[in-house]
């Protein structure tokens, strides 16, 4: 199928648009930098309308109803949480406090690590035969409970970045960019279902997040665009930001596996988590940094692609090895 077909190409070279993005961006942006400057307001408002376009899609295809089934799968439900919401956080504001002297790219990258994880996890969920109602479930949740959580962590923390949190705007941004998407993807959801049944909305279900990738696309283009004269003058930053990068990725997909099997989860349970534990949503980081402070903070979460893909599809070829790696706790009678 067609769509199918476009939403796979755009989640497997990810990392190649990502990196196109970045660079013609960065290029055009420093040739143009009078052009850039005289159109500030147009092009901070063609950012908002794309910030729409790469929120809502992704909201039509998460099922609000699988909150109901949270109960069957308790123990994972938490984890994804943990690992979410209290983890990620912490060790991301350490990690921003010891690699990143910038308070603004700092503090984007501790934006990074507050929001919910990425709807595309479900995907690697379902490529790892992984439990996909627990990844659905993850996902649905971890949008709802960032409502809370992103304001309160921010409230926490940001005041070390000597960088104020308009908690007006913050609210708006979070109203814009999560609660009412997630109304009007679920109201769309309803009205298509009807329209067309169950099978017809399936068939058309992977134009969403194709909608989503590409709004990224566009939206991590006109950040660097927008930054270009500054970035270059801070591309000491860009080097550093690999660093809290990798860490995170690294040291968070090693800790959830030990812990995951430490526990006592199967290998289906474990990889419904894993990934919705790991990858943040970039672009719910973005539409935040873009909405509610400037676009120089969200340079972390624009970068962050490159290297979530590249670990994240590493972990997969994974797999042989952790089938065993969590078939072994059966033998050891681990429950």
């Amino acid at each position: 199928m067609f769509l199918k077909r476009v939403q796979e190409h755009f989640k497997t070279k990810m990392v190649w648009y990502v990196t196109g993005a970045i660079v013609l961006g960065w290029a055009l942006g420093y040739f143009n930098g009078p052009f850039v400057k005289l159109h500030q307001p147009t092009l901070k408002t063609f950012i908002t309308i794309v910030v729409f376009f790469m929120i809502y899609p992704m909201m039509v295809n998460i099922r609000l109803e699988a909150l109901v089934k949270a109960a069957r799968n308790l123990e994972g439900l938490g984890l994804t949480l943990v690992y979410n919401f209290i983890w990620a956080p912490l060790f991301g504001f350490l990690m921003s406090k010891a690699f990143l002297s910038d308070p603004l790219v700092g503090f984007g990258f501790l934006l990074v690590m507050v929001v919910p994880c990425s709807s595309m996890s479900i995907g690697y969920t379902g490529l790892a035969e992984g439990n996909l109602e627990l990844s659905t479930i993850a996902v649905a949740t971890s949008f709802v409970t960032a409502i809370a959580a992103i304001p309160f962590w921010l409230s926490i923390l940001a005041g070390s970045y000597n960088i104020p949190v308009p908690m007006g705007l913050l609210m708006n941004a979070i109203l814009t960019v999560l609660i009412l998407p997630m109304i009007l993807g679920y109201l769309t959801r309803l009205g298509l279902v009807r329209m067309l049944g169950e099978k017809g909305f399936r068939r058309i279900a992977p134009l969403f997040p194709s909608i989503t990738l590409f709004s990224m696309f566009l939206i991590i283009f006109l950040i660097f665009f927008m930054k270009a004269a500054i970035l270059v003058q801070k591309w000491q930053l860009m080097l550093w930001l690999i660093v809290p990068n990798l860490l995170f990725v690294v040291v968070t997909l090693v800790l959830i596996t030990w812990l995951d099997r430490k526990i006592g989860l199967t290998y289906e349970d474990h990889m419904g988590i894993v990934f919705a534990s790991t990858g943040k949503n970039n672009g719910t980081a973005i539409a935040l940094a873009t909405a509610a402070f400037s676009p120089l903070v969200a340079i972390p979460a624009a970068t962050l692609p490159i290297f979530q893909i590249i670990f994240l599809v590493g972990y997969l070829k994974l797999e042989p090895w952790l089938r065993r790696y969590f078939g072994k706790q059966h033998a050891e009678g681990v429950v």
